[in-house]
């Protein structure tokens, strides 16, 4: 009965240590790990890096290639027609000049001069006519034509040259339209003078005509 007793004792004793043996152990609050923050999302994606800047473009701009000189033009002109053409297209009858020079002859602009300016009064553009005509072909003797009108105001001044043996006369330098342009074929002088008689607006009498030394 003894024996009894003291194993129940000892049972006892056990139970009682492994219980305040236990205690602590279910006391202990429990220790969670934490994972970094990136394992518990999903990985971020890279960044995308900045658009890559597309350099300025460069713009070109078209400069227009400067303007051909008096010789470099006329080297290129063959015939009287092509002076024709730049004088009916290009040039244009100076009024400022003309009301300046009005009653008096001044000195004729030269020929580079009148090319550049594209415009002039009757002594400008017979004086470039004259020029531009002889150096495109010697055989139309070009020359400066005077002409004297009544009632006097001044004397007008054209230019003449002649082809296949006959007489033309261009007059670019007037404010008249009627008489403005190539004139011809003539014989002589004389037919050109009843030309500008008869077309004249302001129907002046020639008094003389002839050519300048």
């Amino acid at each position: 009965m003894k024996k009894k007793k003291d194993c129940f004792k000892v049972t006892l004793i056990i139970s009682v240590l492994l219980t305040y043996a236990l205690v602590p152990l279910a006391c202990a609050p429990a220790k969670v790990r934490i994972y970094p923050k990136e394992a518990q999302t999903e990985k971020a994606s890279p960044a995308k890096p900045p658009p890559e800047k597309t350099p300025p473009q460069r713009v070109t701009t078209v400069r227009p290639s400067p303007e051909k000189t008096y010789a470099e033009a006329i080297s290129e002109w063959k015939t009287y027609q092509d002076l024709v053409k730049w004088m009916e297209k290009d040039f244009s009858f100076d009024v400022e000049r003309y009301k300046k020079f009005e009653g008096t002859l001044p000195t004729p602009r030269t020929p580079e001069e009148t090319f550049q300016l594209k415009s002039g009064i009757y002594i400008d553009a017979a004086e470039f006519s004259k020029r531009t005509l002889n150096q495109i072909n010697p055989s139309y003797k070009a020359q400066t034509v005077v002409i004297v009108v009544r009632p006097s105001v001044f004397n007008r001044y054209v230019c003449s040259f002649k082809k296949d043996g006959k007489l033309y006369v261009m007059d670019y330098g007037t404010p008249y339209k009627d008489i403005t342009g190539i004139h011809g074929p003539y014989d002589s002088l004389d037919e050109y003078k009843k030309f500008y008689e008869n077309h004249h607006p302001e129907k002046r009498q020639v008094e003389g005509i002839g050519y300048l030394p």
